[in-house]
C-alpha cells in the first residue's frame, strides 16, 4: 500500500503532507484554523499596510505594472492576467481594485471609460481600458535596492514585501476593508495638506490634518477623533437656492451618488416629508440636480428638510486600522501621518547613502582607471604569462598610488583594470578623465551636503512634490460646523390634524371632527384636559388622548415663548390659583397635572400663547361668596412666568362663577437678541457668532452681499445665509444710511455712494452697482460716518494716501444713483479705518413692546355653572 493509505490503515486518520515533508494530523491542522483564517484575512486581503498604504492586491498590481512599464497604456486585461501571477485570488478581485485605484487618480493614469464615482456608473470592461503608473507613482513608489523582496505564492516569482513609498499614500487615498473580526475605514485626505503636514512633523509641529473628499460638498469634522474608532464625520451636500422656485444640489456627500440622493429625494417626497415637484439631473462635468419646489413651498425650510430627511446629509464612522510590523493597530491619522513622515525620512536616507555609495565606486574605479592608464602600467604586464602574475603586476604598480585613493584597493578593483580595451586605452583623454572625477566629487558633495541635513532635505523633497504634482489638487471639501436640525420643524406639514374634544381623540384620521391645524406625520400632540391634566404623544391617524379635551395643539419642544395662563381652582383648600408656564420638556405619554392633583380640583380659565402674551381677565365670583365686592380683574402680565410645576399666585379665596376676557394680551417679552453663527450661516438665540440685537416679529435683518447687492430677510431661525457671499449682515433701520466704495465697469472708475433701503420685500436681492460685468463692491459701512482712506498713484508715478469721511463726502442719494468719483487718480486700495461719529444708534421707545400686536390664541374661559367653553 501506499503511504496515504498505511496512515489511513494505522490510525484512521488522513496525514497531510506539507511542502518540508512533514504529514499533520487532521485534528491539529484544524486545531487553531478560525486564527489562522482570521489572520490571513487581516494581513492578506483586508488591510493595508501603514509603510507604503496599499493592502496585498494594490500592491502585487503596483509591482506588476512597473514590471509592464514602457512608458505606453496597458490594457487592463493584461495587467489583470500578469498579477495574477502574484495574487491567488481570481480576476474579479484586481480588476476591481485597478478600477478603484484608478478612479482616485494618483497612482494609476487611465485611459477610456473607468466609470463616474459621482455618479454610480460602472467601469466598461477590462478589454476595453488602459492603464499606466503615472509620474508621480514611478517618482516615490519603486526603488531595487531599498525593496524586501520575498517570493510569491507559487515560489516562482519575487514580489515586494511593501514598496518603499515615500508618501502617505493611505492617507491620501483612504481605504475600506472588511477582514474577521475587524474593519478598516480610512478617510481620503488632501495632497497638499499632507505634504505640507508632512513638513511641519519635519521642522518639529504638530499637525491636524482633515479629510478631503474627492466628491466635495461641505463636512463637519468637530467629532473626527483623527479617524480612530468613536469618531464621526457629518457630510453634506452643496444646495443652492435658485430664484426662489427650485434648488441645485452642485456636490454631493462622499459616498453617496446622484442615484442615491435622488432616490432618497424621491422617497422622502413619497413619505410626505418634503414636498416637490419634480428632481432632474442635469450631472454632465459637473453634479447639478435640480429639485423644483411645489408652489408656496419655502427653499430655506427645504434645504433643511433635504439634510433632515435625504442623502444630502450623511454619517461616516471612521475606523482606522493598518498593519504594521505583521499586526493591526488602531491609530489616529496624525500618528499615522508622522510614522509615514519619519518612513519617508528613512527611505531617502537610504536612498542618499546608496547614491553615495555608487559615486565613491564611480570615483574609486575612475582614479584607478586614471593611475593605471597614465603610468603606463599596461606595459608592465606584457611580460606577465599568468593571470596571478598579472594581477600582482599590477598590485605592486599601483601600491605607490594607493594613498590617493579613498578606500582599499581589492583584487576585484584589480582584475577590472587589465580588462580594459586598448582602444579606450588609446583614446584616453586625461583632462576629461580629471574633469569627470571633478564631476563626481561634486555630486558626492552634494549628497554629502543632504545627509549632513537629512531634514532640510526632506523639507524640500515633499515641497517639490506639491510644485510637481499639487496643480488641481485643491481642497475640495468645505470644513464648516453644522448646525442641528429639528426635524419636526422642516417637515412638510403632510397631513391634517382633527380632533373629536368630547370623546378625547386627535390624529390625522378624524376628518368629519374638528381641524385643528396642519402637521406633519412626525410631529408631537399636546392635550390639554378640562381637569387640569395634559399628555403629549406622537401624532397617529386616531389615538384616545383623554376625554373632554380643552386644548389641542401642535408642541414644540423648548418653545420659551409658548405660553400658558391658567386659573384653577383647588379642590383641597378651595383656593382659585392663577399661574403662567412653559412646557418645555415632557416624556411622551405622561399625564402632568397643571394643579396641585388634589380631588375635585378644575379649570377655571386657560389660554395657550404664542408669543408670551399677558391678557386681562374679569373675575366674578359666586354670589353665595362673603366677599362684598363680587367682581375683581386680574392682569397677567404682572405674573412671572415659572415652571409647569409651580403652584402660582392666588386669585381669590373665595368660590369663582365665572371668569371672562377683559382685555386681549400683549406680549411681556421685548423681543430676543439673535446672533448670526458665520461658521454655519445661520441665526440663534444661543449666544453664537455676533449679536444682531433684539428682535421683534416685524423686525428685519440687512445683508449686504460680495456681489453688491442687497438683500432683507425676516428674522426666523430657519433663514440660511451663504456665509462666503456676505459682505455685512445686521439688524435692518430703515433711516441707516448705506455707505458704499465700488467700482463701475461702464466708467472704469470708482465710486462713493450713501443711500437708503427704499424697498420692504423679503428674500429678494437688489443690486445696487452698475449690472456690467467687471463692476464690483470695494467696501460698504452703515456706521453714521466711516472713514475711508484711499490710496492712489498719480500720473508722474507717486504713491497718494488721503482719508474721506463719506458723510462730509457725499449726500445720501438714491439707491440707483451711481455716487461721487472718490479719485482721479490710478486706484489701488480703500480700506475702512474708523467710525467717526459711531455706529447707528436707533432710538427706542420705552413702550415699544408693549405696543405690538397680539398673537396669541384666544382666551378658552370655563364657566362654573355649565362647564361649557367660551370662545373669545
Amino acid at each position: 500500500m501506499d503511504k496515504e493509505e498505511e496512515d489511513i490503515h494505522n490510525d484512521g486518520i488522513v496525514h497531510h503532507g506539507h511542502r518540508d515533508g512533514g504529514v499533520l494530523p487532521v485534528s491539529g491542522l484544524y486545531e487553531n484554523w478560525f486564527l489562522e483564517y482570521a489572520s490571513y484575512v487581516i494581513l492578506e486581503r483586508a488591510v493595508p499596510n501603514l509603510y507604503d498604504g496599499l493592502k496585498p492586491v494594490q500592491r502585487r498590481i503596483m509591482h506588476v505594472m512597473k514590471e509592464m512599464d514602457d512608458g505606453r497604456f496597458n490594457k487592463v486585461a493584461n495587467i489583470i492576467g500578469s498579477a495574477m501571477q502574484y495574487h491567488p485570488h481570481g480576476d474579479a478581485a484586481i480588476g476591481e481594485a485597478i478600477v478603484n485605484m484608478g478612479q482616485k487618480d494618483l497612482m494609476i493614469e487611465t485611459q477610456g471609460n473607468w466609470g463616474d464615482i459621482r455618479t454610480g456608473d460602472s467601469a466598461a470592461a477590462p478589454r476595453y481600458i488602459e492603464a499606466r503608473l503615472s509620474k508621480f507613482a514611478l517618482e516615490v513608489t519603486f526603488n531595487e535596492e531599498t525593496t524586501e523582496w520575498q517570493l510569491s505564492y507559487d515560489g516562482r516569482k519575487r514580489e515586494p514585501v511593501t514598496l518603499p513609498v515615500k508618501f502617505p499614500l493611505v492617507l491620501a487615498q483612504g481605504v475600506e476593508g472588511i477582514a474577521v473580526g475587524l474593519a478598516t475605514k480610512i478617510m481620503p485626505h488632501n495632497f497638499i495638506e499632507l505634504c505640507e503636514a508632512s513638513i511641519d512633523i519635519l521642522k518639529g509641529k504638530k499637525t491636524n490634518i482633515l479629510p478631503d473628499f474627492p466628491t466635495g460638498g461641505m463636512a463637519d469634522f468637530t467629532n473626527y477623533n483623527e479617524g480612530k474608532r468613536g469618531g464621526k464625520i457629518r457630510c453634506r451636500a452643496k444646495i443652492e437656492s435658485a430664484d426662489g422656485k427650485k434648488v441645485l444640489i452642485k456636490e454631493i456627500p462622499f459616498g453617496t451618488t446622484t442615484e442615491s440622493v435622488i432616490d432618497s429625494i424621491l422617497k422622502a417626497n413619497d413619505n410626505g416629508k418634503i414636498k416637490i415637484k419634480k428632481v432632474i439631473d442635469n450631472t454632465a462635468k459637473d453634479v447639478e440636480i435640480e429639485v423644483q419646489l411645489a408652489p408656496g413651498v419655502s427653499t430655506d425650510m427645504t434645504i433643511d428638510a433635504l439634510y433632515a430627511f435625504t442623502d444630502c446629509e450623511v454619517s461616516i464612522s471612521p475606523n482606522a486600522c493598518v498593519i504594521v510590523e505583521d499586526k493591526p493597530l488602531f491609530l489616529g491619522v496624525n500618528d499615522m501621518l508622522r510614522t509615514s513622515t519619519e518612513n519617508t525620512l528613512h527611505l531617502l536616507k537610504t536612498e542618499l547613502e546608496n547614491e553615495m555609495r555608487h559615486l565613491e565606486n564611480k570615483w574609486h574605479f575612475s582614479s584607478l582607471e586614471k593611475i593605471f592608464i597614465e603610468n603606463k602600467i599596461y606595459l608592465s604586464i606584457e611580460e606577465c604569462e599568468t593571470w596571478e602574475e598579472i594581477l600582482e603586476m599590477i598590485d605592486k604598480k599601483i601600491k605607490p598610488f594607493k594613498k590617493l585613493l579613498r578606500r582599499e584597493v581589492t583584487m576585484d578593483d584589480i582584475a577590472r583594470l587589465p580588462e580594459i580595451r586598448i582602444k579606450r586605452i588609446s583614446k584616453y583623454d586625461a583632462f576629461k578623465a580629471d574633469e569627470y572625477i571633478r564631476g563626481l566629487e561634486d555630486q558626492m558633495a552634494t549628497v554629502k551636503n543632504h545627509l549632513d541635513n537629512l531634514t532640510d532635505f526632506a523639507v524640500d523633497y515633499f515641497k517639490n512634490l506639491i510644485k510637481k504634482y499639487g496643480k488641481g489638487r485643491d481642497r475640495k471639501t468645505e470644513i464648516r460646523m453644522f448646525d442641528k436640525i429639528e426635524t419636526n420643524v422642516v417637515a412638510v406639514a403632510n397631513e391634517k390634524l382633527y380632533a373629536n374634544y368630547a370623546e378625547g381623540f386627535v390624529g390625522y384620521g378624524l376628518k368629519k371632527d374638528t381641524y385643528i391645524c396642519d402637521c406633519s406625520d412626525i410631529d408631537d400632540i399636546i392635550a390639554f384636559r378640562k381637569n387640569g391634566t395634559y399628555v403629549v404623544s406622537k401624532v397617529s391617524e386616531k389615538q384616545f388622548m383623554g376625554k373632554d379635551l380643552l386644548y389641542v395643539d401642535v408642541y414644540r419642544k423648548n418653545d420659551e415663548r409658548k405660553v400658558y395662563n391658567v386659573a384653577y381652582y383647588d379642590g383641597k383648600s378651595g383656593v382659585s390659583y392663577v399661574k403662567r408656564f412653559n412646557v418645555l420638556g415632557v416624556i411622551r405619554d405622561k399625564d402632568y397635572e397643571i394643579s396641585m392633583g388634589t380631588p375635585g380640583s378644575k379649570l377655571l380659565y386657560f389660554t395657550a400663547n404664542n408669543n408670551s402674551e399677558a391678557e386681562k381677565i374679569g373675575v366674578h365670583l359666586s354670589n353665595m361668596a362673603s366677599a362684598k365686592i363680587k367682581y375683581l380683574e386680574y392682569d397677567f402680565s404682572k405674573l412671572e412666568i415659572k415652571g409647569r410645576s409651580s403652584k402660582g399666585n392666588t386669585l381669590t379665596k373665595h368660590p369663582i362663577r365665572k371668569i371672562e376676557l377683559k382685555e386681549k394680551g400683549k406680549s411681556t417679552f421685548k423681543g430676543r437678541d439673535i446672533w448670526y453663527d458665520a461658521d454655519i450661516g445661520r441665526l440663534n438665540v444661543d449666544g453664537r457668532g455676533q449679536l444682531l440685537g433684539n428682535f421683534t416679529s416685524e423686525d428685519k435683518i440687512l445683508v449686504i452681499l460680495n456681489d453688491g447687492s442687497y438683500e432683507l430677510t425676516d428674522n426666523e431661525l430657519t433663514n440660511r445665509y451663504e456665509q462666503n457671499d456676505i459682505h455685512l449682515i445686521q439688524k435692518f433701520h430703515e433711516k441707516q444710511p448705506i455707505n458704499v466704495v465700488h467700482y463701475d465697469a461702464s466708467s472704469k472708475n470708482y465710486y462713493a455712494k450713501r443711500f437708503l433701503i427704499e424697498t420692504t420685500t423679503t428674500g429678494k436681492k437688489f443690486l445696487f452697482i452698475n449690472e456690467k460685468p467687471g463692476s464690483k463692491l470695494i467696501l460698504a459701512s452703515t456706521a453714521e460716518n466711516p472713514e475711508v482712506e484711499i490710496k492712489s498713484v498719480t500720473a508722474k508715478g507717486e504713491k497718494k494716501v488721503e482719508t474721506i469721511l463719506l458723510a462730509d463726502f457725499i449726500e445720501v442719494k438714491g439707491w440707483k444713483a451711481i455716487g461721487n468719483k472718490i479719485t482721479y487718480d490710478a486706484f489701488k486700495s480703500a480700506k475702512l479705518l474708523s467710525d467717526k461719529v459711531g455706529a447707528w444708534q436707533e432710538e427706542v421707545k420705552e413702550d415699544d413692546a408693549s405696543n405690538l400686536p397680539p398673537d396669541g390664541d384666544d382666551g378658552i374661559v370655563i364657566d362654573e355653572l355649565d362647564g361649557q367653553k367660551t370662545l373669545f
